[in-house]
């Protein structure tokens, strides 16, 4: 339960070898480059890596695009999305040539510009034309030319739209005034009218008042002008197919185009590098921290790059900080995200991970408390581990806290005597969670109350217990003694008072005990707590010491949110349950009433009530059984501040690199 040992590489070689090195270190997953010390004659490595990043940019867009064309492709033909989106392995040699692939990749990139760029003129044409052929219907049956609506010497004649409402009041016009109108065709309340007018007739203002639409078109025919909109947006939705067909079969250079894409961010990455080294004129400086565990590793990788290379390693000076790598198995790695989120371990304390992921799941399992919630969490969360095995995502570790968890919830839920809320056995083991009371000095408490307070207690004891593993391995014994095993005995004390005070356990003497324990803890806690200090600072770091048992009870009642939360989903799962098949007040259950649409009634009720009441529970349990490890456990010793091992040329957003074995075995 202790982080991997760091050791510091220093490095010196000619500067022709730079690349090659840094490939090397690359390939051994196992060396993060640190920002190396002044040294004289010596100045910070510059490079310039725009270029670069531009080309990574453009690429990784190109991808996006051909991605996106891919799935539109997919969806519309009703196929199977291809899983490349999820990450490929590669060997090591097939992601190093990725470099001569260059030309290749730009050429597949300009290609895919190209389509979408045709893509999007295509999208807007096609629409353009729809407007278009919109306006247009109104004259689809105009088999005459444009051209024949023209004045005549003393004739005006006008084509045009207007509304068939107001295309009434054009025969009291026609009937008054030197006006003749033709109806050629209406279309959704609209009419297309031809009229015309004597030219001293001021027929264009009696047409405007009318919102009468002047004809926009002067050749071809309105038949013709229609077929013609409806044969331009089919050459352009044609086009838009071929583009479509054309990413499907680009979508065999997804691959490539991945791999080179990472090759070049690992390339950007060596050069950022740079700027952590230093250099003189013939040669470069590197620093790195390396897994002491990898030495022999490291050193056979930079051997077979050069014999012009000089290195030694060495041990971290006291004043700097490696970073943090864990050696932890498989079912803890999956914990390991929780710790993360409220600060990785440091390279120089005590891994929790371990400890914490016990006591994690103890309290999943206790909120959750139920066997069938526990069997979906455990199935559920098992699926979706192995489904993303070979990945290191987020989702599978948090599946494989929730299926871990789920085992937990079962136990608990044997104990509670619950499987979605309905009891299995004629009595339980632990008392009932609803109407089970025990007197604590003649106050009635709800028994599963008390018993989450006892668990918060052995929960603070491990802490205390942590506190002193923490100083002993620093060799400071004292400070684990008093500062740790002290409160950790404490802790047995309170616990052993709590329970020695419940009536029904018929122990007093256990309270006796208990509180003996924990008067003499605390006051060995108050006279050592100023060891470190002159006379006054003795009496006032004593005095904090005896205070802080009011911090200490606060503690002790945050672990009442472990029967709140548990009690609030048992709750809502009978319900659940009773309405859908037991009963409820007397009545008879959903699925037992003999009646069709009750029982439908019922399946949808169990599934949609368990499932909401499932993730609301998981929901409040992940976010408060994280609080209680944050605040109540690790604030007993937990310093953090650390940052993970991030290893050169060990983050691909594509691909997934296969682990090599080089000399000394470290992947």
């Amino acid at each position: 339960m202790a982080v991997a040992e760091m050791r510091k590489l220093n490095l010196v070689a000619m500067s022709y070898d730079r690349d090659e090195i840094l490939n090397a270190l690359q390939r051994t997953g196992a060396a993060e480059i640190k920002s190396h010390t002044c040294t004289e004659n010596a100045v910070p490595l510059e490079l310039d890596g725009s270029a670069l990043s531009e080309a990574a940019a453009r690429t990784e867009r190109a991808l996006e695009i051909l991605e996106a064309g891919i799935d539109e492709y997919n969806k519309e033909n009703k196929i199977k999305t291809d899983d490349l989106k999820n990450g490929f392995t590669v060997t090591y040699s097939e992601f190093m040539s990725a470099g001569y692939s260059k030309e290749r990749a730009d050429a597949v990139t300009e290609r895919i510009f190209s389509l979408d760029a045709e893509r999007k003129m295509l999208t807007g044409r096609i629409s353009k034309l729809g407007e278009d052929l919109a306006s247009a219907t109104i004259y689809s049956k105009l088999l005459r030319p444009f051209s024949d609506y023209r004045d005549r010497s003393r004739v005006r004649v006008r084509l045009g739209v207007i509304s068939s409402a107001a295309a009434e009041n054009l025969n009291a016009l026609s009937a008054d005034e030197p006006f003749a109108f033709e109806v050629l065709n209406v279309e959704d309340g609209n009419s297309l009218i031809a009229c015309a007018f004597h030219k001293f007739f001021e027929g264009d203002n009696a047409l405007g008042a009318l919102n009468f639409a002047q004809c926009p078109y002067s050749e071809g025919t309105g038949a013709g002008l229609c077929e013609k909109y409806r044969a331009e947006r089919e050459e352009a939705k044609a086009r838009l197919k071929e583009i479509a067909n054309e990413f499907k079969e680009l979508g065999e250079e997804i691959k490539t185009l991945k791999i080179y894409c990472d090759y070049l961010l690992f390339e950007l990455e060596k050069l950022n590098a740079g700027g952590k080294m230093l250099k003189t004129d013939a040669t470069f400086l590197l620093e790195a921290y390396v897994p002491k565990t990898a030495e022999q590793a490291v050193g056979g990788a930079l051997d077979e790059v050069s014999s012009a290379v000089y290195y030694e390693f060495s041990d971290p000076g006291e004043d700097e900080m490696p970073p943090t790598l864990y050696k932890n198995n498989k079912v803890v790695e999956n914990f390991e995200t929780i710790t993360n989120m409220y600060s990785p371990v440091n390279a120089r304390e005590f891994d929790p991970n371990a400890v914490m992921a016990f006591f994690y799941s103890l309290f999943l399992g206790f909120i959750m408390g139920d066997v069938g919630y526990g069997a979906i969490m455990f199935l559920g969360g098992g699926f979706v581990y192995f489904k993303k095995r070979g990945e290191d995502g987020g989702l599978k570790r948090l599946a494989g806290v929730f299926a871990i968890g789920g085992i937990f919830a079962i136990i608990w839920g044997f104990l509670f005597n619950s499987i979605f809320g309905i009891p299995m056995f004629a009595s339980s083991i632990i008392p009932d969670a609803q109407r089970s009371r025990w007197s604590l000095m003649g106050i009635q408490v709800p028994s599963v109350l008390l018993i989450s307070l006892e668990v918060g207690v052995c929960h603070l004891m491990v802490g205390y217990i942590c506190r002193a593993v923490q100083c002993m391995r620093r060799g400071q014994f004292w400070d684990g003694i008093f500062e740790g095993l002290v409160w950790a005995v404490f802790s047995i004390g309170v616990g052993l008072a709590i329970a020695g005070l419940i009536d029904e356990a018929e122990m007093p003497m256990l309270a006796y005990v208990g509180g003996i324990t924990a008067g003499a803890m605390l006051v060995v806690a108050m006279l050592t707590a100023g060891r470190k200090e002159k006379l006054l600072g003795k009496f006032t770091k004593g005095f904090g010491a005896a205070y802080g048992i009011i911090n200490y009870a606060s503690d002790i009642l945050s672990y009442a949110r472990l029967y709140g939360l548990m009690l609030s989903g048992a709750v809502i799962a009978q319900i659940i349950s009773g309405y859908a098949v037991t009963g409820m007040n007397g009545s008879t259950g959903f699925l037992m009433s003999g009646n069709p649409a009750l029982i439908i009634l019922g399946v949808i009720l169990l599934i949609v009530g368990h499932t909401f009441n499932l993730a609301i529970g998981l929901l409040g349990a992940y976010i408060h059984d994280a609080r209680l490890q944050y605040v109540e456990f690790y604030g007993r010793f937990f310093e953090g501040e650390g940052e993970l091992f991030a290893p050169l040329g060990s983050n691909h957003k594509f691909i997934k690199l296969e682990k090599v074995t080089t000399n000394g075995g470290f992947l």
